[in-house]
C-alpha cells in the first residue's frame, strides 16, 4: 500500500491552522494538527491585507509542524467562501420585429446579465476591471417578456425580452495575494480549491447534491455558506458576523477578558456549568442555562443574519437542510435558532464534525469535531478535486482561469473582458452621405450573431473548453449601409493627359472622402462628404502625380546664411506652359505641355557667384622659367561644422555660414604644393633660395609675375 503526506493550510480571519494528512488508497489519517492566531489584523473576509505579516504565521505554522514530520514544501490551500461576491443583475433585449429567440441568443442573454452582476461586484471594491473577477456560477432566476414573469423564452414574441439571475464571483487578487504569501514562506502551491467546496466535497456526496442543502461555516469573523441544487453548488455567500460576536456577548455579560470569554464559550457546549473569575477577581460557577439566557439576543441576531442570507442565496426559500460546521457552529441554541427562522424541523439543522467524514481516522490529541471540518476538507478536496488552473488564448491573447467547475466557453468570455451585449450585431440603418454638395441617401440591411471558433472549429457558448484551447471571437458584422463603392455614383469619367518634360502623363480624377484623399473603388460610409475635381494649377498637378523633383522647383530656392533666411530665385525652376513663362498657381488649360528646368544648379560655386564672393586669391610666378599658379582661400562655406567645397550642391533650406579668410599674401613656401623640387646629381651643401636673382628665405614674400629658383652648390671637378 502506498502511502502519501499532505500538507493544507487554512488561512482564517482569525489563525492559520495547519494540518498533516496521511493518505493510503481511499483512507485518510489525521496525524498533526496545528494552530496559530494572526499576531495584527491581517486579513479581512478572506482577504490578505498584510502579506508579510500572514506568511510569517504560515512560517510559524509551518516550523512547528517540521520539527516532527520532516520538511515541508508543498501546500493545498483553499480561497475563503468569505470572499466570494455574489450579485444580482438583469439584462434585456429588443425583440421587435426580431426573429423568434433561439437557445442561443437565450444564453447570450443571460450572459449580459452575468456581466451586469460583474460590473456591480467591481463598482462594490472601487474596480473599473470586471475581468478581475472570476465568475464561479450563475443561476437564472426569472425570464421575463414585457415585464411579465414567463418560464421560457424560446419561440416568444413580444416588444423586450430580458433575465434576471444571481452570480458569483472570485476575486483575481484573492488567489494573487494567497500565492504570495504562500511563496514568502517558501511553500509551493501543490493545489487549490474553495473553503465551501472543500468542506461539501467531504461532507455531501455528489449523489446528494440534487439536493437543496445549505452548508454553513461559522468561524471566528464570518459566517461563510455554500448552496447545492441540482448536482452542484449553485451559489456562495457570507455573513460578517460568527464565533467572535458570541464571544463579545459572553464577555460583556461575564465581565471576562477576550481570551477567557472564548475558552467560556467552548465549554458551554459540553458543560453544565461554567468557573469564571470576572476582571474585579470574583471567582464564581455559572449555570450553562443562566449564560445561555444572557446570550441569546445574540445568539438569535447570528441566527437572523444567516438564515437571511440563506434565503436570499437560495431565491427566496428556505433549503431542505443546513448543515453547520467551524468552531462557531457549536454556541448553544444556534441550531435550533436558524431551524425556526427557516422553517424546518430541528432535526433539518445539524452540527457536522469531522466525524461524519467516511475513510478518516485521527490521532489521539485532534478532535474530530466541527472546527476541522473546513482544514480536513482541503486538504481532501484539493488533492482528489482541485481548481484547475486553465490556460487558453481568446483572440492570440493569453489567458489564465481557476476552473472551480467544468469551464464553457461563456465563462472564458466573461474573464476576458469583453462586452457580450457588444457582440451582436447592431441592426443596419440608411447611409447619408454628400457627393460634391448633394444629399443622397441609400438604404441598408440587417446585423449578425458574433462568430466563436474553438480550435479553428466553431463552437457554441456551452462548450467545454480544455487546457491549451484557442478561442477566437468575433463580433457580428453589424447591418451593413449596402455595399456601394464611390465609382457607382459617377458618371464615366473622362481621361486627361499632360506632356511635362516631353514625356506624357495620364491625369487622374481626385476623390476627397471626409478631406482625406482616397479612390473610386472605396465603398461609402454613413455620414461620408465625398468631393471629385481634377488638378487646377501647375502646382496641384506636379504635386497630384508626385514628380518631387520637380515640385520643390516650383517654389523659391531657401537658404538660411549666417542665421538669416534668404531667396534665390536663381535656384528654382523655369515653368513654361504651352511655350509660355508662368508662375506655378496658373490655371491649367485643356491641352498641357510642360516644361520646368532649373535655372542655375545651386552649388556653392554658384552661390558665392550670386553673393559676389571672391571665393579664391590667385598669383601667377616663374618657378625654374616655368608658370606656376598659387592660390589661397578667401571665403569658407561650412555646413553642420563640415567645409564644403566649390563643387558641392545644396538643397533648399540647408542651413550655411561662410567666413572670409584675412589677406596676409603669399610666401615663397607656398609655392611647394604645386612644384616638386629635384635635387642636382652632384650637388653639394645647403641651397639656397631665390626671388628676382637676390637671395630669399621660406617666408619672404612673393608677388605676381616673381621669377623663383632653388639653387644648389655643385661640387668641382
Amino acid at each position: 500500500m502506498k502511502k502519501e503526506r499532505i500538507f493544507a493550510l487554512d488561512i482564517g480571519t482569525r489563525s492559520v491552522v495547519g494540518l498533516i494528512l496521511e493518505q493510503t488508497d481511499d483512507q485518510y489519517q489525521v496525524l498533526d494538527l496545528f494552530m496559530k492566531e494572526h499576531k495584527a489584523r491581517a486579513m479581512h473576509d478572506g482577504q490578505i491585507h498584510d502579506i508579510v505579516a500572514v506568511a510569517e504565521v504560515i512560517i510559524d505554522v509551518k516550523n512547528h509542524l517540521e520539527e516532527k514530520h520532516g520538511s515541508l514544501t508543498k501546500v493545498c490551500v483553499a480561497a475563503a467562501g468569505r470572499s466570494l461576491k455574489t450579485e444580482k443583475a438583469k439584462a434585456e433585449v429588443n425583440i421587435t420585429g426580431k426573429p423568434m429567440l433561439t437557445k442561443e441568443d437565450i444564453l447570450y442573454l443571460e450572459l449580459s446579465a452575468v456581466q451586469n452582476a460583474q460590473a456591480i461586484a467591481a463598482q462594490e471594491q472601487n474596480s473599473d476591471h470586471m475581468h478581475s473577477y472570476y465568475c464561479v456560477g450563475y443561476s437564472v432566476l426569472h425570464y421575463f417578456i414585457d415585464q411579465d414573469v414567463i418560464g421560457n423564452l424560446i419561440d416568444q414574441q413580444g416588444e423586450q425580452a430580458s433575465v434576471e439571475i444571481i452570480a458569483t464571483f472570485l476575486p483575481r487578487t484573492v488567489v494573487d495575494s494567497l500565492i504570495k504569501a504562500l511563496n514568502r514562506a517558501n511553500l509551493k502551491l501543490d493545489a487549490l480549491t474553495l473553503e465551501p467546496i472543500a468542506a461539501i466535497n467531504v461532507l455531501v456526496p455528489v449523489s446528494m447534491r440534487r439536493l437543496n442543502v445549505a452548508l454553513v461555516d461559522i468561524g471566528a469573523g464570518t459566517s461563510d455558506i455554500a448552496i447545492t441544487n441540482e448536482g452542484t453548488v449553485v451559489a456562495y455567500g457570507m455573513v460578517p458576523n460568527a464565533g467572535d460576536e458570541i464571544t463579545e456577548a459572553v464577555s460583556e455579560q461575564l465581565l471576562l477578558d477576550f481570551p477567557v470569554a472564548e475558552k467560556v464559550k467552548r465549554q458551554l457546549w459540553d458543560q453544565e456549568s461554567v468557573k469564571v473569575k470576572d476582571i474585579l477577581g470574583f471567582e464564581t460557577e455559572v449555570p450553562k442555562e443562566e449564560v445561555v439566557a444572557q446570550i441569546i439576543p445574540v445568539v438569535k441576531k447570528l441566527a437572523t443574519e444567516i438564515s437571511n442570507e440563506v434565503k436570499l442565496l437560495n431565491n427566496g426559500h428556505s433549503p431542505k437542510a443546513v448543515m453547520l460546521v467551524g468552531g462557531g457552529s457549536m454556541t448553544p441554541e444556534l441550531p435550533k435558532q436558524i431551524a425556526g427562522l427557516l422553517g424546518l424541523p430541528e432535526n433539518r439543522v445539524a452540527i457536522r464534525g469531522a466525524d461524519a467524514i467516511q475513510g478518516l481516522t485521527f490521532s489521539e490529541h485532534i478532535s474530530n469535531g466541527p472546527e476541522n471540518i473546513t482544514p480536513i476538507g482541503i486538504a481532501i478536496s484539493a488533492r482528489n478535486m482541485p481548481i484547475k488552473y486553465v490556460s487558453f488564448t481568446l483572440n492570440e491573447q493569453p489567458s489564465h482561469m481557476f476552473a472551480v467547475k467544468e469551464l464553457t466557453v461563456s465563462d472564458c468570455l466573461l474573464a476576458s473582458g469583453l462586452t457580450i451585449k457588444k457582440l451582436y450585431g447592431k441592426p443596419g440603418l440608411a447611409s447619408f452621405i454628400s457627393l460634391n454638395g448633394q444629399a443622397l441617401t441609400i438604404p441598408g440591411t440587417y446585423g449578425k450573431e458574433p462568430t466563436i471558433m474553438k480550435n479553428g472549429e466553431e463552437c457554441e457558448l456551452n462548450d467545454i473548453v480544455h487546457d491549451g484551447d484557442q478561442l477566437t471571437v468575433e463580433k457580428g458584422a453589424d447591418g451593413t449601409q449596402t455595399a456601394v463603392k464611390i465609382k457607382d455614383l459617377l458618371d464615366e469619367v473622362p481621361q486627361k493627359t499632360a506632356i511635362i518634360n516631353g514625356e506624357k502623363y495620364p491625369i487622374q480624377m481626385t476623390v476627397m472622402r471626409n478631406g482625406k484623399e482616397t479612390d473610386i473603388n472605396t465603398t461609402i460610409q454613413d455620414g461620408d462628404i465625398i468631393k471629385t475635381k481634377y488638378p487646377e494649377t501647375i502646382n496641384e498637378l506636379i504635386q497630384m502625380l508626385q514628380l518631387n523633383e520637380l515640385y520643390s522647383l516650383l517654389h523659391p530656392f531657401r537658404i538660411k546664411l549666417n542665421g538669416k533666411e534668404m531667396f534665390f530665385p536663381y535656384f528654382s525652376g523655369q515653368i513654361l506652359l504651352n511655350g509660355h513663362e508662368v508662375k506655378s498657381n496658373e490655371k491649367l488649360p485643356n491641352y498641357i505641355e510642360l516644361t520646368v528646368v532649373q535655372k542655375m544648379s545651386p552649388t556653392i560655386k554658384n552661390l558665392a557667384l550670386l553673393l559676389q564672393h571672391p571665393i579664391q586669391r590667385i598669383i601667377t610666378v616663374f618657378y625654374e622659367g616655368q608658370p606656376v599658379t598659387v592660390q589661397k582661400a578667401s571665403v569658407d562655406y561650412f555646413k553642420n561644422g563640415a567645409h564644403l567645397d566649390a563643387d558641392t550642391v545644396l538643397n533648399d533650406g540647408d542651413e550655411i555660414e561662410y567666413k572670409e579668410t584675412p589677406h596676409d599674401g603669399f610666401i615663397f613656401q607656398d609655392i611647394f604644393k604645386y612644384v616638386e623640387v629635384h635635387k642636382p646629381q652632384g650637388a653639394k651643401g645647403n641651397f639656397s633660395l631665390i626671388i628676382n636673382g637676390n637671395e630669399a628665405t621660406f617666408y619672404s614674400p612673393i608677388r605676381d609675375g616673381d621669377q623663383l629658383e632653388i639653387v644648389w652648390p655643385v661640387a668641382a671637378d
